[in-house]
């Protein structure tokens, strides 16, 4: 039974990721090699679970019970070697995941799972350092950022690991509330990440050819889609409105859309002009400096009352 569990990386996805175990009763170790990010974390861990609380999703007085179950640590081993369950969220560079595995499999006991939060590598390179018997505890669970409010967690589910430990991790994601999605194969993007860039590839393409204002562009998406993919997936759209449509349709519009098999080139020039969005200060959007905080709040907060609205219809 899994009780103790470790992040590796307390940045963006990872302290997210520790904070929603956390949450939810489990003893959590969260580890950074960056001995000041390691330090810092807990105020930003505080102000997502003050957020929470404001909006209604927890009580009060959870905050400090979360808290308590997060222990901080900047040495590896420390952290690790009495974990039943450890996902990484450190940078995607292949080598450096191949050699944290390989010392998490010199340290951890024979029991423990290893897990990445990995989208774009394979995990047949990632395990390649690693015991041929570890290989059958070790998987993909792909969090949606943030990772302690959007519901969808993707397990790997690639053929290496034994059905009852998989069902098992199963078990663990649906105690946190979680809405897993299986994955067959090892494919780069996974499921989601897939679908999204199918919708930012014609999105961009629409910036692109000026046939829109993003805030037009944006507005077409919400209240348009993803106003049914709030509580309907695709097929079952596609379904509702009847499949001889969607073939009409698609044979109309496909050959016209983006098909580039690479980012948009206006995505690039942002990106060499450094801008990167919020963290810059401009992307397809200003931001101002004084008001960034709470833009961002204001973003979480919309993701918190769909998770309170999407309750409803999760099964």
């Amino acid at each position: 039974m899994i009780n103790k569990i470790a992040v590796l990386g307390a940045g963006t996805m990872g302290h997210s990721i520790a904070e929603n175990f956390a949450l939810y009763g489990f003893n959590v170790n969260l580890y950074d090699a960056n001995k000041e990010r390691i330090g810092s974390v807990e105020n930003d861990i505080r102000a997502d679970l003050v957020l929470l609380a404001e909006e209604g999703f927890i009580e009060a007085d959870i905050i400090e019970k979360t808290l308590a179950n997060l222990h901080y640590y900047s040495d590896l081993e420390e952290a690790v070697y009495d974990r039943d369950f450890i996902t990484e969220a450190i940078p995607e560079i292949m080598e450096l995941k191949q050699q944290t595995f390989k010392q998490l499999d010199e340290i951890c006991p024979s029991y423990t799972i290893f897990a990445s939060n990995t989208s774009s590598l394979p995990l047949s390179d990632m395990w390649k350092l690693v015991s041929e018997k570890r290989r059958e505890r070790m998987m993909i669970t792909h969090y949606y950022n943030p990772a302690h409010i959007m519901p969808i967690v993707e397990l790997s589910h690639f053929g290496n690991m034994p059905e009852v430990i998989y069902q098992e991790i199963e078990e663990l994601f649906k105690s946190i509330d979680k809405q897993y999605v299986k994955v067959n194969k090892d494919v780069p993007g996974l499921v989601a990440n897939r679908i999204q860039q199918g919708v930012a590839r014609e999105v961009f393409s629409l910036i692109e050819q000026g046939i829109a204002d993003p805030e037009d562009i944006d507005k077409a998406l919400m209240f348009g889609p993803a106003f049914r993919y709030a509580t309907s997936g695709q097929l079952e759209v596609a379904d509702m409105g009847g499949l001889d449509i969607w073939c009409t349709v698609g044979d109309n519009l496909l050959a016209v859309m983006d098909n580039r098999k690479e980012a948009n080139p206006l995505l690039k020039e942002n990106v060499l002009q450094g801008k990167l969005g919020a963290k810059s200060g401009e992307g397809f959007y200003k931001y101002d400096p004084e008001t960034l905080t709470q833009k961002r709040n204001n973003f979480n907060k919309r993701l918190i009352h769909q998770l309170k609205a999407s309750k409803f219809y999760m099964k």
